[in-house]
Formats: structure tokens, sequence, C-alpha cells
């Protein structure tokens, strides 16, 4: 199987969606976790974590780290860098470790869990992909090092347009679990969340609109040679 077959192109895109989607979930997390951990006694169902407050200042601090890490793999990947796999492994193995400490402990307090449920579901679904990935004849095609810059790209394009739709209605996919008297904690940073979903949209659609323009360029001067 050629890396360079639409098989092994589509093998890498996947990837790449996964790896930036997990990445910014998990970074999400990690800033949505900023309400329980700072002001726990303001809320009853959050109130047993107060005893533990330093310990859930820490599951933030982490989360965001991770997330912030699992977003450079996924540049790597785009890039084709030749640590790109195992620093994607890296972060899935330390997402799901961290995140099923903070499940337990969280289910131990005050019975629930959820969001951090989510974001290590979809770690862990992300980790089994790029693990069968790892299977011989899959990894001729989805060899992240020897990957095509092109296609690379719309994968990176792809993915930054979904993180920007993801940080933009996640006030919303998330109102649900954090809302307390009628308040929507999930929306507690408007305008940052709006002004990066929006950045991250026209980041990802400059990217494509940019390899779309590359694209027409080359079979332009393929036209022109085969005319000369």
């Amino acid at each position: 199987m050629s890396k360079n077959t639409w098989w092994g192109k589509t093998l890498r895109f996947i990837g790449i969606l996964l790896m930036a989607l997990t990445g910014g979930f998990t970074l999400l997390g990690g800033i949505g976790t900023t309400c329980a951990a700072l002001f726990p006694t303001r809320w009853d169902s959050m109130a047993p974590l107060a005893r533990f407050q330093w310990l859930y200042i820490l599951f933030v601090l982490t989360g965001i780290a991770l997330g912030v890490w699992g977003i450079r793999a996924t540049i790597k990947l785009v890039r084709g860098t030749p640590d790109a796999y195992i620093t994607s492994l890296k972060v899935l193995v330390a997402g799901i470790t961290v995140g099923g400490v903070h499940i337990y402990i969280s289910q131990l307090l005050r019975g629930k869990s959820m969001p951090v449920d989510a974001v290590v579901y979809m770690t862990v679904l992300t980790l089994v992909i790029f693990l069968l990935l790892r299977i011989p004849f899959l990894w001729q095609g989805a060899n992240f090092e020897k990957g095509d810059g092109n296609s690379n790209r719309m994968a990176g394009g792809a993915a930054a347009i979904l993180l920007g739709l993801l940080t933009l209605t996640i006030p919303y996919t998330m109102g649900s679990t954090h809302t307390w008297n009628g308040v929507n904690y999930a929306d507690a940073f408007n305008l940052f969340m709006t002004i990066s979903g929006v950045g991250l949209l026209l980041f990802g659609a400059g990217i494509l609109a940019n390899l779309k323009m590359f694209q027409a360029m080359a079979n332009s001067l393929r036209i022109q040679e085969r005319n000369a």
C-alpha cells in the first residue's frame, strides 16, 4: 500500500482529525473544571470537592497542559515529524491516566464525573484508532512520518475548523452538565470562547483556501508544460 494512495491519505486524515479533536476537547475540559476547582462551595453538588480543592486545581492545570500538548502533537502529525506518532501516543496515554483518576475521585466524592467522562471516552477512542493504524498493512499507508504534505495540510485545516465549531458550541453541548440555579457556567468565558472559535474557523478556512490556490497554480503549470 503506497503512502500516496487515497487510502493512506484517508487514514492520516482521520488520525489528524481525531488527535486535534481530542487535544481541543481536553483543553476545553481543563478550562471547564475551573469553576468547580476555584469555587466548589457555591453549589451544593460541588461542595464535597472543597476538601480536595488543591487536587482539582491540579486537574485544571494538568488538563490545560495535556490539551496544549495534544494540539502540539496534532501539529507534528500535520508536519510529518519523526516523533509525531510516539508523541501522540504519549499524550493519549497520559490523558487517559489523568482522566481516569479524575473520574474515580469525582465519583467517590460526589457520585458524578461528567463532563470528564466524555473527554476520557474521546481519548480512548483516539488511542484505539492510533494503535490500529500501527498494524503493518495499515501503517504502510498511514505512516505520518512520510505523509503527503498537501493532504496533511488539508487535514490540519479541517481540524482547525472542527475545533472552532467545538469551541463555539461547547456552551450548548455542555450546558446541561454546567447549569446551576438557572446559570449556564459553560458559557462563563463567552468572549474568549467566541474569539477563539471564530479565529480557528478563519485559520482553518485560510489553510484550505491557500491549499486550493496552490493546487490550482500547480495544475496550471502542468498544463503549460504539456502544451509547450
